[in-house]
């Protein structure tokens, strides 16, 4: 195994997942190692109801993701979900495009088919997934959500040329999950600021990946059913050693796949979306018990994607 372990050397990644996994030390440019993301928040009736239960519950929120599609909101939806965390002083990422999974096509949904995710379909998808990401930027949006090597190669060179904002968040969906370091490596040099690994990997895999990149790790620390469902809150203090800068996300066990969502769904998505904020207070009992001496970004860090 010797000639391809230096070959993989010879390219920067590591030979092979650490034995004994090192300490990370990349940090998000404000020294922290940590921050917290509350996903699939639908919408501005769930933001608040987000806000509203971290108040309460004194739970810091770095970022907010959402999962249904920019395509699925109204204007006035979407200025007012970016208002509101614009207001707080929080990163709003909303997901762009169509997906396989919304198409007329079958094979997403087949046993073998499922490898295809949440991809674009076709040429035609690609302009859509560029049209929404316009329209949201111009609404204020500053942090985006891809599922789709194109579209993340497309919306990279589009922030290059100067087309989108400089600013621009550009975050890797689970569902397009890099397993391994030279995967995770490829997003980043599409334009990826922020990846989202998959969540049943080890440790000493997820060191691998931290080797290999210096854009943060985004890390379900309770994964939603249709992933796996994994609850991994003793391993926190770990995760964030080996895999710092992390955004550590909390799913939701035993809850529906709202997906996409709506106005005849925003009771149960309200009711999630609080719910996952009492899952961050559990995490922060963890650090506080076993690692308080970890940093957590500030709110409002510089590098967010607070809308505009």
């Amino acid at each position: 195994m010797e000639n391809s372990k230096k070959f993989l050397a010879g390219m920067g990644l590591p030979e092979g997942d650490p034995r004994e996994c090192p300490s990370s030390g990349k940090r998000f440019p404000d020294g922290g190692q940590y921050r917290f993301e509350i996903p699939s928040t639908e919408g501005p009736r769930a933001l608040t109801g987000v806000l509203r239960e971290a108040e309460a519950r004194k739970v810091p929120v770095h970022r907010v993701s959402q999962g249904s599609g920019i395509m699925l909101m109204t204007d006035g939806e979407i200025s007012e979900m970016l208002a509101i965390g614009r207001d707080a002083g929080i990163e709003v990422n909303l997901f762009i495009g169509p997906r396989a999974t919304f198409d007329t096509g079958a094979q997403a949904f087949s046993l073998a088919g499922k490898s295809l995710g949440l991809s674009l379909r076709g040429a035609d998808q690609l302009v859509y997934a560029m049209e929404d990401t316009r329209r949201a930027v111009k609404l204020g949006l500053r942090s985006v959500l891809v599922s789709d090597y194109g579209i993340l190669q497309i919306v990279g060179k589009m922030k290059a040329a100067g087309e989108l904002p400089a600013d621009l968040v550009i975050k890797t969906s689970v569902m397009m999950a890099p397993a391994n370091p030279a995967s995770a490596r490829l997003q980043e040099d599409l334009g990826a600021t922020t990846i989202n690994i998959p969540s049943d990997l080890s440790i000493p895999q997820i060191a691998g990946i931290r080797a290999a990149i210096g854009a943060p790790i985004d890390f379900y620390v309770e994964a939603p059913d249709n992933i796996g469902g994994f609850l991994r809150y003793y391993e926190i203090p770990e995760l964030i050693r080996v895999a710092a800068p992390i955004y550590l996300k909390f799913g939701l066990r035993n809850s529906a796949d709202v997906y996409p969502s709506g106005s005849h769904l925003e009771n149960t998505v309200v009711s999630y979306s609080r719910e996952r904020v009492r899952r961050a207070e559990l995490a922060m009992g963890m650090i506080a018990r076993y690692c308080p001496h970890y940093l957590m970004s500030p709110l409002r860090a510089a590098d967010l994607g607070i809308p505009a």
